[in-house]
């Protein structure tokens, strides 16, 4: 079983107009609706690779109630800690003839202290299920950089892999509780590093200080020029196919389902970066977030190339 953490989960709502006016009434041409936050966009590739997927992290009120009801579809299980406060929503607004994408990111509500330490009772009983445990995204105001750090030592207790997927203070001080994995991508690499990395030696230079503090998988992505990996076996590229890119929102997210996907399996991390950049890629090639066909994977899958260059 694959769990799945999202602290910060919403309701994402996607707008489609045709011309975003600012002061004016917008009407809305298409809307969508479906469960939000880092976390859950890596339940829902991985869940359609066929895999058991345990969603937890906080909800609250009638909107966490559809958060979890919207999960079902996925065949995701929830296992969601509740408040009584509501969950948020995060809006995209597309406007079709400018061709730009507007965004308004709600808060969320506030998670107590006793409510955090709650959910963590219930995440040790939840980990003690799981063969492999990504947790990802923002955390709800009412914690800090501590929460993630906590996180981690509850899993790495319980013997079972974590991977980390955050940003800024929290990835800082995430990784001083040594998760198996993270994938920064650049400009995070910079910020724990204090490295330029403006070349790709100087990138692997950065990942590999990383790997060194006790980062077991240190993986970078590279955009379309495909990802590094850092491990114990050495440094290794994956260079993906040219494909037809039609939405690259959430990519990453399912790089983690990938990886994953292939650490549940026993896979090696060089073995599971393959299925991992055939998923993330297959992802870019359909118009919604987290999602994928399984034959684009199977297509791209072979034609991805693993490069030990380190």
């Amino acid at each position: 079983m694959i769990l799945t953490v999202t602290l910060n989960a919403a309701i994402d709502k996607r707008y489609v107009v045709e011309e975003f006016r600012i002061g004016e009434v917008n009407r809305m041409k298409e809307c969508a609706y479906t469960p939000g936050g880092k976390g859950l966009n890596v339940s829902k590739p991985a869940a359609i690779a066929g895999a058991e997927v345990v969603a937890t992290g906080f909800v609250g009120g009638h909107a966490g109630q559809y958060i979890e009801e919207s999960l079902k579809d996925f065949r995701i299980k929830s296992a969601f800690y509740h408040l009584a406060a509501e969950s948020r929503s995060c809006i995209n607004i597309w406007d079709e003839k400018n061709k730009v994408q507007t965004e308004f990111l709600e808060p969320g509500f506030t998670v107590k202290e006793e409510e955090f330490r709650g959910f963590v009772e219930k995440f040790a009983q939840l980990v003690k299920e799981a063969d492999v445990v990504a947790m990802s995204g923002s955390v709800p105001r009412g914690l800090d950089e501590k929460a993630y750090p906590i996180l981690v030592e509850t899993v790495k207790k319980a013997g079972k892999k974590v991977i980390l997927d955050t940003s800024g203070k929290l990835l800082e001080e995430g990784i001083k509780a040594c998760p198996t994995m993270i994938k920064p991508n650049i400009d995070e690499i910079r910020m724990l590093t204090n490295k330029p990395c403006h070349d790709i030696q100087e990138i692997i230079r950065a990942a590999k200080e990383i790997h060194e503090r006790g980062i077991e998988v240190v993986v970078v992505s590279l955009g379309s020029d495909g990802s590094l990996c850092v491990c114990d076996d050495g440094v290794y590229r994956a260079v993906v196919p040219k494909i037809n890119a039609v939405n690259t929102v959430g990519c990453g997210d399912s790089m983690i389902a990938g990886f994953a996907l292939g650490f549940e399996a026993g896979q090696t991390p060089v073995e599971a970066l393959r299925k991992a950049s055939a998923i993330s890629a297959a992802a870019a090639m359909r118009e919604e977030t987290g999602f994928f066909v399984k034959e684009d994977m199977e297509i791209i899958y072979p034609q991805i190339t693993i490069e030990k260059i380190g």
